[in-house]
């Protein structure tokens, strides 16, 4: 199922162009950028797409402009989720902030869903119609459009227009070459207009790799600074924070920049707790033994007065005779 699909898998690696044209192909629509789909209302309809009839398209706001109205589209996605069983979860409160790879993320995991129900392919799907029942969806259906006709008339305004040949300028009078002359600089002129729009879209391309990087660079500095957290929360638990190895851990962590740490690093390389714990142990055996051989000391001298003169000397004969060679025999 694609829901329990891995960071690594192959969904993950489409490119933003590829996602856009498959969305405005879908749903008839005229994005250029994928956080444009933020509000959630796209998510809705491409769910609608391939279940048709699951989605409640009337609760839809394709108008939505504030993170409440955002908000509400997703708990409709939700719902839909709930019913198809999904378990994916969607993070609302990083989608509804626009940024682009967040985005960008869980649509790549829309579309490889998408593509596994019925192998992507929709029969007999009218976008147009079922847009119309949302809040907003003519209007946004009419942007659409008109984007659409303004980029085919830019297009058709770009081409290149038949420059006039050699001949019929030798028959054209004089007096005319001058208004050919400012009438042939003309579609030059023209002809240099797309020229900044290029440049223009290079830009916007220039700007979201630059966006998707720093977002890729704060999640990181995010689970950095998450784990030295928990190293602080660790160093300061009172069963721990009187040792010199969290003492030395706690420079660091406190140092400002500049600071010199060689001595606290030189210090944690030396100290381990696991080296004094074996050092006490030691020391609480030797004790132990200690107090072992003064009760036996006792023990014996407190045995040696019981005995009789004669269980005495026969003691002392028995230990002679053993000490003196073990092939003498009592």
């Amino acid at each position: 199922m694609a829901a329990n699909i891995g960071i690594m898998d192959s969904a993950y690696f489409v490119g933003r162009t590829e996602i856009l044209a498959w969305i405005n192909s879908t749903l008839h629509l005229n994005l250029s950028k994928v956080e444009e789909a933020c509000s959630g209302a796209v998510h809705c309809q491409l769910m609608d797409s391939v279940h048709p009839g699951t989605v409640p398209m009337h609760k839809v706001n394709f108008d939505a402009k504030s993170e409440y109205e955002m908000i509400q589209n997703y708990k409709v996605l939700q719902d839909v989720f709930n019913k198809l069983k999904l378990t994916k979860h969607i993070e609302v409160s990083k989608l509804v902030k626009g940024r682009p790879l967040d985005n960008l993320e869980f649509m790549q995991w829309m579309k490889k869903y998408c593509d596994s129900i019925n192998g992507g392919q929709l029969h007999n799907y009218h976008a147009l119609e079922r847009r119309e029942a949302c809040k907003g969806g003519k209007e946004a259906t009419r942007r659409a459009a008109a984007t659409q006709q303004s980029g085919k008339s830019s297009s058709s305004s770009a081409a290149p227009r038949p420059s006039s040949s050699n001949g019929t300028r030798k028959h054209e009078p004089p007096s005319s070459n001058a208004g050919n002359h400012h009438s042939s600089r003309a579609p030059s002129s023209k002809q240099t207009k797309p020229a900044p729009a290029a440049a223009a879209a290079a830009y916007d391309e220039k700007i979201t790799e630059l966006k998707l990087y720093i977002d890729s660079l704060e999640k990181e500095r995010d689970f950095y600074f998450s784990k030295l957290r928990d190293v602080e929360i660790l160093c300061q638990n009172p069963d721990t924070e009187h040792l010199p190895l969290v003492g030395s851990i706690k420079r660091i962590l406190y140092a400002a920049d500049g600071e010199d740490l060689g001595a606290a690093a030189a210090e944690t390389q030396t100290l381990s707790p696991i080296a004094e714990g074996s050092e006490e142990r030691r020391n609480s055996a030797i004790e132990s033994q200690k107090r072992k051989l003064i009760v036996n000391q006792d023990v014996d001298a407190a045995a040696i007065t019981s005995l009789s003169p004669r269980q005495r000397l026969s003691d002392s004969s028995d230990v002679k005779c053993s000490g003196s060679s073990p092939l003498l025999t009592c």
